[in-house]
């Protein structure tokens, strides 16, 4: 973010010698409206891949790396170290890092993750037959409730006339799929249509002074 804090406005920073020294006003802030952020006609969904940051993203579509700025704050990323997702090797070297003090010696902390559980789920499938219409609901449960879960399937009749087939079964979740799920949700962010951003980046600079 080399020049976006250039337009930051300037204020007397004092340090403990009582000198002075005139800096950016880094607390300053620029945020763009939910309304506006949610508006289709002005963004659209993308996909961060894992050779995308902030900068290459800005250059790809909007022609200029230092237009980073509005790729992080029109998705509320405040800090691209942690809110940004990680590349499958950075991922990993994270997990292992993350659950290494959980392992024994003959394991890592990534094979840890795979072995173990952190969320168990009861799920319930519920099937209209007549009109194929299909919910499911995956309700989160302790390990006990877990164990004494049974798969089973049923039909119940509505007074309607409807005949509803619900089915029961169980799933798990280990530590290492919830990272990996974690990561990959941060890849879907919103870009702001390119003909905006200028109209934004001036706003930005008319505002923030």
């Amino acid at each position: 973010m080399s020049k976006y804090f250039n337009f930051f406005p300037k204020v007397l920073y004092t340090t403990d010698s009582n000198t002075g020294d005139v800096v950016n006003n880094i607390t300053s802030r620029f945020n763009f409206e939910e309304t506006f952020k949610n508006n289709t006609a002005v963004c659209y969904e993308y996909d961060i891949q894992d050779s995308d940051t902030p900068e290459i993203i800005a250059s790809k579509i909007y022609k200029d790396p230092e237009k980073h700025w509005i790729v992080l704050l029109f998705n509320d990323i405040l800090d691209p170290q942690f809110d940004w997702p990680m590349d499958y090797r950075t991922l990993i070297s994270f997990i292992d890092e993350k659950y290494s003090a959980n392992a024994n010696v003959s394991q890592s902390g990534s094979s840890w993750a795979q072995s173990h559980t952190k969320t168990y789920y009861k799920i319930e499938k519920r099937t209209t037959i007549s009109t194929n219409t299909i919910t499911v609901k995956e309700i989160e449960v302790d390990a006990n409730t877990y164990a004494n879960v049974t798969s089973s399937s049923s039909n119940v009749t509505l007074a309607d006339g409807y005949i509803i087939t619900i089915a029961v079964s169980k799933d798990t979740q280990s530590y290492y799929d919830y990272e990996m799920e974690l990561n990959e949700a941060k890849r879907k962010i919103k870009l702001l249509k390119p003909e905006l951003v200028n109209s934004v980046d001036e706003e930005f600079r008319r505002v923030i002074r």
